[in-house]
């Protein structure tokens, strides 16, 4: 492939496969705490994993410190993502636990991607060191396994600004001023900094620190792998309020949180993409709570604590549950069908278009209305007070519609494999805005388990789409890449 190093990628290859050995590491530690009968296969994962990466390692030793050039960032961020899932699967198969490739795929993809759509139909079957894995794999996907390696190999951050992007860590509008891996390391210290906290006041609130660490981990990831098989329905009101605060916090922007540990809380308000993800959380769950009070014995505090809960998992792209969405009035359905398409802040963990993007198309249809009635008048978009140039805008715009299409085409695609049209749309727009659940046969109570080979694979492929944010992967489809 002409000017992209494999030997440059491989080096990068090498420390995200250590990192996700560290961490299979520790699910085996975890079997060992729990007295499992068969914890062999998880240090099995572990060894084939750490062989690989210490075998680029070797394979790349002269050249691990080269810089990538664009073309290797784009090769680089999508055969990383590809690797660690299809490494990711080893503890699934080899327990035999998950014996169907495809569905451990499928499991592990939507973990590294931080989707939580499931094909399990007995959770609490699985051992504890396995669910941990699951967890384990919402966390690193959720920050982002290559922004883990930029906060902690210093060389990398020569190269860093154009994988974290790629990866769909960093795109914000707003700028962050310190050196890019001072950024990756602040970024990662609130992303533990707000998992430990949320796992203490679970614990407070009733969790054992087993469940309460997995939900921190799936909650701060935005994820919404639980260990329940009815994820957050039977905890008490206590856990599930905690979980909606944190599912808001992890769906801010992360440089908004930094702002709040400086203390320029009127800064965070100022921000107009903050004030929409507020005002659109807090709008549709109110919506919600009026038309579904028949639903909960006209009891508003228990209607809008499910419909806030609901609203904010979706909106988050989080996806846990905390009651069955699809027998509420069908106007409900709707609102929380046309929440999967909002998304979260830029610069989050969470997954979707992003609010931000929805301001600045809607701030260029203003504009393009005002010029039709004032042909003269030059009219610039403005995001937060700054002039965004017009390329940024078309940029944007184009990424919105390219969204729209990958749903319109996928819909058709699954629809093709013989799902209704409702659970067709729901699983396209579920796995690319790495949501979870869906209505219909993926309903919040339902699973995947029953989507065809073929569907479970495309579906697979649609979370790694929606995780990269669509570009990284249609460029290596272009043919100027390759001249």
């Amino acid at each position: 492939m002409r000017g992209v190093h494999i030997k440059r990628i491989s080096g990068l290859l090498s420390f995200c496969l250590f990192i996700e050995s560290v961490f299979m590491l520790l699910a085996y530690f975890v079997a060992l705490y729990f007295g499992e009968t068969n914890p062999l296969a998880i240090l099995e994962a572990f060894f084939i994993t750490f062989i690989t990466s210490f075998g680029l390692f070797i394979y790349v030793r002269n050249n691990v410190k080269s810089e990538l050039s664009l073309k290797d960032s784009f090769v680089a961020v999508v055969l990383v993502w590809l690797l660690i899932c299809l490494f990711g699967t080893l503890p699934y198969v080899l327990s035999r636990q998950i014996p169907s490739f495809v569905n451990a795929l499928f499991e592990t993809v939507s973990g590294f991607t931080t989707t939580g759509s499931s094909i399990l139909n007995d959770i609490e079957a699985l051992p504890k060191s396995l669910l941990f894995w699951r967890a384990e794999t919402h966390w690193l996907g959720g920050m982002g396994i290559i922004v883990l390696v930029v906060a902690v190999i210093p060389f990398i951050k020569r190269n860093g600004i154009n994988l974290m992007v790629m990866e769909g860590a960093f795109l914000s509008v707003d700028k962050i001023k310190p050196k890019l891996i001072d950024v990756a390391r602040r970024f990662w210290g609130i992303y533990i900094s707000l998992t430990g906290i949320e796992t203490v006041l679970l614990k407070i609130f009733g969790m054992n620190w087993y469940d309460a660490l997995c939900h921190s981990f799936a909650t701060i990831a935005t994820g919404g792998f639980s260990t329940k098989n009815t994820s957050l329905i039977d905890f008490s009101p206590a856990i599930q309020y905690i979980v909606i605060v944190f599912m808001f916090l992890s769906g801010m922007n992360f440089a908004l949180h930094f702002l709040v540990v400086l203390g320029k809380y009127r800064k965070v308000w100022r921000n107009e993409e903050f004030r929409w993800y507020t005002g659109l959380s807090l709008g549709i769950s109110l919506v919600i709570a009026l038309f579904a009070l028949n639903v909960f014995n006209n009891d508003f505090e228990l209607a809008f604590r499910h419909a806030l809960f609901q609203v904010v998992s979706i909106i988050t792209a989080t996806g846990f549950a905390s009651a069955d969405y699809e027998v509420w009035p069908t106007v409900c359905v709707a609102l929380i069908f046309c929440s999967m398409f909002i998304g979260a802040c830029v610069g989050s963990t969470g997954g979707g278009v992003k609010v931000a993007r929805y301001v600045v198309v809607f701030k260029k249809i203003k504009c393009m209305f005002y010029r039709l009635a004032n042909p003269n008048a030059v009219m610039t978009v403005k995001y937060n007070k700054n002039t965004l140039s017009e390329t940024l805008v078309n940029s944007i715009s184009s990424f919105v519609t390219i969204y729209f299409l990958t749903f319109i085409v996928g819909t058709i695609i699954m629809t093709a494999t013989g799902l209704d049209i409702k659970s067709s749309s729901s699983s396209i727009i579920t796995t690319l805005g790495g949501i979870g659940p869906g209505i219909g046969i993926i309903g919040p109570t339902e699973n995947f388990a029953d989507i065809s080979v073929f569907g479970k694979i495309y579906l697979s492929f649609n979370m790694i789409l929606g995780r990269l944010e669509i570009f990284p992967i249609l460029v290596l489809f272009s043919k100027s890449f390759y001249r």
